[in-house]
């Protein structure tokens, strides 16, 4: 049987019934299920909070014996192995659904095609690809991680009428207004971590949380590019780092020497990543690194990465133990970051792709680069930005303005128009690449 118009309809429902978790559901997809029987949905479902249960088996326990002869649709291929929860599809088998209808398979190995297989073995009739690129908008984020091995990565710029995002020693200065807030508020809330310069840490003292009331709770770990942990104790991120995670990504150069025997930083070790896991090969002694005022990319950059340098970041870059800061000055540092409550991440800060796949080992799936013209521009150089959301504004900043590194007409190549969007005077363009 091959997808329908009636099919579509009901699995555009569960796409948009996928998005009501979407950031919340740790390292699991955020899935959306529905059973649907005659015509009438009798159980719907999404990824449970923190990814357990599954969606499949909520929606089967509300549609009951209902179940029995229906259609499941479903976002992405049923789950075939065991892990801390039974098969998803054991449990669509059990309840007797006749149809399985799927969005989008799982690239995961562990089910990739097993699910549809073990579905069809048992008799049921199952048809993949219903609405697949409006379902793997939904999931880019886990699709990014299973496929890349890093976060998909969301780049958000508010830009004046004059092209600037911010003006020179003026802190944060409103350029959008209060609707254009409200949906980046939003954006916030369904991703898993934000991530800023230590510039804009520093001169702009931001919170980086959700507080559009009700979804407070929902607030996104908050990364900082810290180089040489210049991150005052002061600050907001630090002062509420019980309350929500904060990491800075500090140079691997300050890297304590009794962290470990030879004194060497994880990353610089063989075969180990900044975070512990075999996510990485080892540093090629050979790669170039700048004298201190920039650093190259390596040339194994991952997929969808630019290998051509990166241009310096200048005022942001990493500072020397032998340049002032003793080495005990950076273990206090680092102590008294930790006593706050703040993770120090020893990882390069400007190798985006090293950076990003230490960021997928702890589970996050999707990241919004929000602060700094210099750290937008590091991800855009390394061809590591996934989807572009640009505001433009009416609001002129004029003198000491701060340019933008980017406008709507010079986006980078791969990138295609998804659409607009007004939020009271302000212009929202979209633009991403393929998955």
């Amino acid at each position: 049987m091959s997808i329908t118009p009636h099919d579509e309809r009901f699995m555009a429902a569960a796409i948009r019934l996928s998005r009501w978790h979407l950031g919340r559901t740790a390292t699991n997809p955020s899935v959306g299920c529905l059973i649907v029987r005659d015509g009438v949905i009798v159980g719907r479902a999404v990824t449970a909070l923190s990814g357990r249960p599954h969606a499949e088996t909520q929606a089967l326990a509300e549609a009951g014996a209902l179940a029995r002869g229906a259609t499941a649709y479903v976002t992405l291929e049923p789950c075939s192995h065991h892990g801390r929860t039974p098969p998803c599809a054991e449990a669509l088998i059990a309840y007797g659904v006749a149809r399985v209808v799927i969005s989008v398979t799982d690239p995961d190995p562990r089910v990739s095609g097993r699910g549809i297989t073990m579905l069809r073995e048992a008799g049921i009739e199952v048809d993949a690809g219903a609405l697949e690129a409006e379902g793997r908008h939904s999931l880019a984020a886990y699709l990014t991680r299973q496929t890349k091995n890093r976060p998909y990565v969301t780049l958000k710029l508010a830009v004046s009428a004059d092209g600037m995002i911010g003006r020179e020693g003026a802190g944060q200065v409103a350029i959008t207004g209060p609707e254009a807030r409200a949906q980046v508020q939003a954006l916030r809330a369904e991703t898993d971590a934000i991530l800023v310069g230590i510039g804009t840490a520093i001169t702009d003292d931001p919170l980086l949380t959700v507080r559009m009331p009700g979804l407070e709770s929902q607030s996104p770990i908050r990364i900082v590019l810290d180089p040489s942990l210049a991150l005052p104790l002061t600050s907001k991120l630090v002062e509420t780092a019980r309350e929500v995670p904060v990491i800075v990504v500090a140079s691997e150069e300050v890297w304590p020497l009794s962290a470990d025997a030879e004194g060497l930083p994880p990353s610089a070790l063989p075969g180990i990543s900044p975070t512990g896991g075999e996510i990485g090969k080892r540093r090629d002694p050979n790669s170039p690194v700048s004298d201190g005022d920039g650093f190259a990319l390596r040339q194994d950059v991952g997929q969808g990465a630019n290998p051509d340098p990166i241009s310096p970041l200048m005022g942001e870059m990493p500072g020397r133990a032998e340049g002032g800061t003793s080495p005990a000055d950076m273990d206090s540092r680092r102590a008294a970051l930790e006593a706050a409550g703040v993770e120090v991440l020893y990882c390069n800060p400007y190798h985006p792709e090293v950076l990003l796949p230490a960021l997928a080992t702890r589970g996050i799936s999707s990241l919004l680069v929000e602060g700094g013209a210099k750290t937008a521009r590091l991800f855009l150089e390394a061809g590591l930005v996934d989807r572009i959301q640009l505001y433009q504004a009416p609001v002129v900043i004029g003198e000491r303005g701060i340019e933008s590194p980017l406008d709507a007409t010079d986006i980078p190549s791969g990138f295609a128009h998804k659409g607009t969007l007004m939020f009271g005077e302000d212009r929202l363009d979209e633009y991403e690449r393929g998955l």
